[in-house]
């Protein structure tokens, strides 16, 4: 499974990008088979300002289908990941599920 992360508004640390890469690998590694590219794209939007303007948004791409897109902010980036990681999880099974039924 192929991540690409960007990060906009500070710099994107080891430590932050070992945190997204196992958050998304446990939450979408049983459907690997079934996407074809993962993209995070990771913002400050108040910069120094504080608040809750950490925002996380995940971008799952499958073939035939529309793009999964989930977003979560939080005032800590980490949180905002495992956020939009589990929430990509679920969104992704879900579809999958409904593909079936449909079929």
């Amino acid at each position: 499974m192929t991540i690409a992360i960007y990060a906009r508004g500070f710099d994107l640390t080891d430590g932050i990008h070992d945190h997204v890469h196992r958050r998304l690998r446990s939450a979408l590694g049983r459907f690997s088979d079934r996407f074809t590219r993962v993209v995070v794209r990771l913002t400050d939007v108040n910069g120094p300002r504080g608040g809750v303007d950490k925002r996380c948004l995940v971008t799952v791409g499958m073939p035939g289908q529309s793009d999964l897109v989930i977003q979560a902010s939080k005032t800590d980036l980490f949180t905002a990941v495992d956020g939009a990681a589990g929430g990509i999880g679920r969104a992704l099974a879900k579809r999958l599920k409904r593909l079936r039924v449909h079929r």
